[in-house]
């Protein structure tokens, strides 16, 4: 791993501005030298310039631009509050993934244990185990947990809530002697990933599991019967993230500096899903994306630290650029999103809290500062779980390479506009270990 004090040649900071004063710009190295934080599957950036059915403005994060006037962000005093409420060390290494659902969230790092923490309380309540190491990617959907692992495999659970909540092993995928099989036939569609998994998401009305993967594909899963019913030929360099629209529409995001966007057809056989729609990002690969609950903005982060999203029309295939929101210094490694927040997890080990106000402006609610690694998964929430306060409140996990869980609470009075402030912003909880 890089030292995390040693000087980043891929994105330093060129100018430095004086304390209290907001920058005009940022201004990075275009390095296509990238120090590599782990071994976990982080693929270094290569910067091209596709060609692309949709194009942004031309103004690019290689070249310093005012980032408030383009992202349609802001940052005024707030009157807002954030403070770290829990961390949790474990003897797991790296925290590479983190999902949520009904009440529980899921852990998953570079040993075979995913664990399991109960809510609000946030106290574990149970562990999966696994013969392999390393979870890459987890996804929660009603009561089955589907976790990603190293060895190219997804391995599905069902909750079940006997005499207390328990976790029932339902599948491997692709099954077992599946792919030794199809190899022997010719038939490769059976086959596992020939590269590390990056990220999975679940179609659930469709009943339809993907998977993207370094070697530049995506598997598109049957879920009733774990079959492989179709390889797409996604992009030119690894694909490192996707996500699905409630309506099934498929973004992926790539090294390759785009988004693509793709919609399932139902009537070939051979190929379910086309190609509709490339947005590019500014020359740099994207990292990860993440959709707004409703569906109207897609975000993408980068590895020049940019945040760029795109509205969403009436149809799947209008996508219009809105901007990128400026503040991270080195990747962007993890977006999530809920109701109208956006909190973003970096290389430069902080996470980034931004509201999206009614006239459609981002404000940046918080720096999240109190990681001593690369910060590489986050999930948000509203209050604990439905509880109804007088301030609305959004609560944070944020997962890191140097294998600490934490939860942030950040506060904003109902009646507030964003107003931003920093007086308990270390505020720590004593760190758990176990």
């Amino acid at each position: 791993m890089a030292s995390l004090d040693s000087p980043n040649p891929s994105f330093a900071i060129r100018e430095t501005t004086p304390t209290g004063t907001a920058p005009s710009a940022f201004l990075r190295s275009i390095s296509t030298k990238e120090p590599s934080f782990s071994t976990f599957p982080y693929s270094p950036p290569r910067f091209s310039s596709p060609i692309s059915l949709h194009t942004s403005p031309l103004s690019s994060p290689r070249h310093p631009f005012n980032a408030t006037a383009a992202a349609g962000s802001s940052s005024p005093e707030t009157s807002s509050s954030y403070r770290c409420i829990s961390s949790v060390l474990k003897k797991d290494g790296q925290i590479l993934c983190i999902a949520v659902g009904d009440g529980y969230i899921y852990t998953g790092s570079d040993s075979n244990v995913i664990r399991i923490w109960k809510q609000p309380e946030f106290t574990e309540c149970g562990r999966l185990k696994a013969k392999t190491s390393m979870v890459v990617a987890m996804e929660v959907s009603h009561d089955r947990v589907y976790a990603a692992y190293g060895d190219g495999k997804i391995r599905v659970w069902r909750r079940t809530w006997d005499n207390g909540v328990k976790h029932v092993k339902l599948a491997t995928i692709p099954k077992t002697g599946g792919a030794v099989r199809n190899l022997i036939v010719g038939k490769d569609k059976m086959m596992k990933h020939m590269g590390p998994i990056t990220s999975i998401a679940i179609n659930v009305s469709d009943d339809i599991l993907y998977s993207a993967s370094l070697d530049k594909t995506i598997k598109v899963w049957r879920i009733r019967d774990s079959k492989c019913i179709e390889t797409i030929q996604a992009h030119s360099e690894p694909i490192n993230a996707l996500v699905v629209a409630d309506d099934g529409v498929l973004y992926s995001a790539s090294d390759d500096a785009t988004v693509r966007v793709w919609r399932r057809y139902f009537y070939s056989e051979n190929q379910l899903h086309t190609l509709i729609l490339t947005l590019t990002a500014k020359y740099s690969p994207v990292k990860t994306l993440t959709l707004t609950l409703d569906d109207g903005l897609l975000y993408g982060g980068c590895t020049d630290g940019y945040i760029h999203y795109w509205h969403k029309g009436w149809f799947s295939a209008q996508l219009q650029y809105g901007g990128a929101l400026q503040g991270h210094t080195h990747a962007v490694m993890c977006l999530a999103s809920v109701a109208n927040y956006v909190i973003s997890g970096s290389a430069d080990s902080t996470s980034r809290v931004w509201a999206r106000e009614q006239d459609g402006r981002h404000t940046m609610l918080a720096v999240l500062v109190g990681h001593r690694g690369p910060i590489r998964c986050a999930i948000a929430f509203l209050g604990r779980f439905g509880e109804e306060t007088e301030d609305e409140y959004c609560t944070i996990c944020t997962g890191s390479l140097d294998g600490v869980l934490k939860m942030w609470r950040v506060t904003r009075p109902k009646s507030s506009c964003g107003h931003l402030n920093k007086t308990n912003g270390h505020e720590y909880f004593e760190l758990q270990e176990g």
